[in-house]
């Protein structure tokens, strides 16, 4: 690496990791999309559409649901862990991990530029705190989040196992192998959220290639299935607070969040017969400067 990677000083430690109010997080999330997508215009590259359709979850995860400690990383093991399976949409977590304290937002700038720690799919080979696994060859992240949720049982430990994936993911075999094995081996504490915004690179999910009964899908291999908006933070929230809150988990537990692409910018959000046209393309610069317009500063300030 070009440089050593910067975080912040010990008296930062644990700042912003908890905004309770549901406002504040909302602030956050719409300060997350202003980092997507300057952080996408200049790398010139990279994914806007899933970025900033999940900010909304990951704003929820990071300043609300998570148990962590970003200073403690690789050290303290009673901790939530959280794996990214479909990796491309790494500006978005890069953004909250920044934010809550992982490494210094300066960092958010060097987005896909050579001997960047941040690269266009989560790499683990750089030990960016924050991640555990590289990814982004979809369909492998639930086969890793499942044997972390194993390795947390077999060290008696009480952290929960969060893994994100896409709909179109959900495609791939090795999820529902993955997903077999979780009810299996009566993993409660593993939960899974899928991006459920019904569109891939190549167009509409149930085009390329029909999931649905969806829902049913997942109940039949032995998970307890949750609805949400997932662009409505307080939807979310309350969703995930309360399948924690509900005592003892003898099977793993999947919300299926429904987002819209591009979510926080309406240009980005698409429109037919081309829904799909900003899953994989960065703004201009035109463009940017149009949606961070849109999108107002706020009070957190940008990288």
């Amino acid at each position: 690496m070009a440089n050593d990677l910067k975080v912040y000083p010990a008296e930062r430690k644990g700042e912003l990791l908890a905004l309770q109010s549901i406002e504040d997080l909302k602030e956050m999330a719409r300060q997350v999309r202003r980092d997507i997508v300057r952080m996408l215009s200049m790398a010139n590259s990279g994914h806007t559409g899933g970025s900033l359709g999940m900010a909304d979850i990951f704003t929820a995860l990071y300043f609300r649901v998570l148990s962590h400690k970003p200073h403690e990383f690789w050290h303290n093991h009673d901790q939530d862990m959280v794996f990214l399976s479909n990796g491309h949409i790494a500006p978005v977590w890069y953004s909250v991990l920044a934010r809550s304290g992982y490494f210094s937002l300066s960092e958010l700038g060097s987005l896909r530029q050579v001997n960047s720690y941040l690269q266009g799919h989560p790499t683990s080979e750089s030990r960016l705190p924050g991640i555990r696994i590289a990814s982004g060859s979809l369909g492998q992240g639930l086969s890793a989040a499942v044997g972390a949720a194993l390795g947390l049982r077999i060290d008696r430990k009480e952290g929960d196992v969060f893994c994100l994936m896409g709909d179109g993911e959900c495609q791939e075999g090795q999820i529902w192998e993955a997903a077999m094995s979780a009810a299996h081996y009566g993993l409660g504490n593993l939960i899974g959220i899928v991006d459920y915004n019904k569109l891939q690179i190549d167009g509409e999910v149930a085009d390329v290639m029909g999931i649905e009964p969806f829902a049913d899908k997942w109940r039949a291999f032995g998970w307890d299935v949750y609805h949400c908006d997932g662009n409505d933070i307080e939807d979310f929230v309350d969703t995930v607070e309360s399948l924690r809150d509900g005592g003892p988990r003898s099977a793993p537990s999947v919300v299926l969040a429904e987002t819209i692409m591009g979510k926080g910018v309406h240009f980005f959000e698409g429109s037919m017969p081309d829904k799909s046209n900003w899953h994989g393309k960065p703004p201009s610069k035109d463009d940017a400067e149009r949606a961070l317009a849109l999108l107002g500063d706020t009070v957190f300030g940008d990288f």
